[in-house]
């Protein structure tokens, strides 16, 4: 159970909102595409490690996708702000599917 993993000189924590900027191979080019979103888990260890981004698409529908961090197709990762409040979890699956109160 990791609560943050380091890229870079920058500790990056589950929680954060972040931007990976990843490479997309089309046909002989190549090109950037940002991925924006909240760190919902980091699993893993040592050389291993995963992250887990959610971001939230158009009519609040939810993309989440598993970055590792050593592969050579992230080009960056850039942390845009941490958590208003301190996280006491070490994998936020509870914002997967946020339930509505009813009254």
């Amino acid at each position: 159970m990791s609560l943050k993993f380091t890229y870079k000189e920058q500790e990056i924590s589950v929680g954060d909102s972040v931007k990976v900027n990843y490479k997309i191979k089309e046909k002989d080019k190549e090109r950037l595409q940002a991925f924006d979103g909240v760190v919902l888990a980091i699993t893993g260890t040592g050389e291993n490690k995963n992250f887990i981004v959610q971001k939230t698409a158009s009519d609040a529908v939810k993309v989440e996708r598993i970055f590792p961090i050593n592969s050579p197709w992230i080009d960056s990762i850039k942390k845009l702000r941490s958590p208003k409040t301190k996280i006491r979890r070490a994998k936020l699956y509870y914002l997967r599917n946020p339930k509505a109160r009813t009254i």
